[in-house]
């Protein structure tokens, strides 16, 4: 197994003779099956091939050892491993990690690997930039640029897990990185299915969460795929005319709409879906947003996860006083809502969405 110790500079050595190949990681399993057929090895082979990506953590064909060589010499010529290049990789005090990763066109994401005593998670990103035009959000301050494939998307995944130590693994998914999941759901959900696959990953759907800004039809699109994925629905605000200010494209969608996809998620999945909400300062922490909210999700299988605003120098807004937070708190868990407050991960390394790129992009 390659350990946390490889160097991140063998994992950016892309030379130029292959930086026009195809990503191996953009092949679902049963197009990397035909691949090993059509050139002759058995089937068995793809098997192998997929433990070296996704367990045994490689970062080159040269190293799938169990491989026949002149079968790693033809998958060198045709395709790449990792193709992105790492621009910028921090640790925080917390022991958070956040890497910048460089597209091949030049664009650059964001990943982040966030370690708790019980768990290691994940945060991935599936858009070059972002179109929801968020107010508070760094993520979507330069406009969306493109979609991410699954191969890119995948690549994110597997560079995380090269900076694990050998007794750690990726435990959990959260899809919350820059960019709209549900706006490329195809190449999300071939990147899930992979992370969930016993010959992926193997982490269990209920250990996965995909991040929405609130698309009806793609919400009952993603309910029923037949996994038990986790919806959380970015709020922000318990009606229309604040949601409208807070999240631009809500004017052309409706807080009712929204609600009425999650309650049909609920209904599919039977998994209870969570309700993010952005506490900004004087904006939306008012004691009667908070009794909206709660009016809002009455009778509803729902837990609202408060996240403090992260700050970012280029906006006006900023989290409320922790007494503000806690008074938040108690009236939703008054009316009987399920609330948390997020805690804060990588706060000393720009660990939040789209910080690390807005900054090296205005650089």
């Amino acid at each position: 197994m390659i350990t946390a110790s490889t160097s991140l500079s063998q994992l950016t050595d892309v030379s130029k003779s292959t930086a026009s190949l195809p990503r191996i990681l953009d092949l679902t399993p049963s197009e990397l099956t035909d691949w090993v057929v059509a050139h002759g090895w058995p089937k068995f082979r793809a098997g192998q091939l997929q433990k070296w990506l996704f367990h045994h953590r490689a970062t080159s064909f040269e190293q799938m050892s169990d491989l026949p060589k002149p079968m790693r010499e033809q998958l060198a010529a045709e395709f790449r491993l990792f193709a992105a290049e790492v621009e910028s990789h921090q640790v925080a005090y917390d022991q958070t990690e956040k890497l910048l990763l460089k597209l091949g066109d030049g664009e650059t994401i964001e990943c982040v690997l966030m370690r708790e005593p019980d768990r290691v998670t994940v945060c991935i990103s599936t858009q070059v930039g972002c179109a929801m035009g968020c107010v508070f959000c760094a993520s979507g301050m330069l406009g969306l640029k493109r979609n991410l494939s699954a191969g890119e998307i995948l690549e994110e995944l597997l560079r995380m897990q090269t900076l694990l130590s050998p007794d750690e693994r990726i435990t959990n998914i959260v899809v919350m990185g820059i960019g709209e999941p549900l706006a490329n759901l195809p190449a999300v959900l071939q990147v899930l299915a992979a992370a969930s696959s016993p010959d992926g990953l193997g982490i269990g759907a209920r250990h996965i969460t995909v991040s929405t800004v609130g698309l009806p039809a793609k919400i009952r699109e993603f309910a029923h795929t037949g996994k038990q994925y986790n919806l959380a629905i970015s709020l922000h605000a318990p009606n229309n005319t604040l949601r409208d200010k807070l999240v631009p494209v809500n004017d052309k969608i409706g807080v009712e709409a929204i609600l009425d996809a999650a309650d049909e998620y609920f209904e599919v999945t039977g998994r209870r879906v969570t309700f993010e909400y952005v506490l900004l300062a004087q904006v939306n922490d008012e004691p009667q947003h908070a009794q909206q909210l709660a009016q809002l999700l009455r009778g509803r299988c729902a837990h609202v996860n408060l996240i403090p605003m992260n700050g970012v120098s280029l906006l006006p807004y900023h989290e409320p006083a922790a007494p503000r937070t806690q008074q938040f708190v108690a009236i939703l868990e008054q009316a009987g809502i399920p609330a948390s407050v997020r805690k804060r991960k990588g706060a000393d390394i720009d660990a939040a969405c789209g910080q690390l790129r807005l900054k090296h992009e205005k650089s």
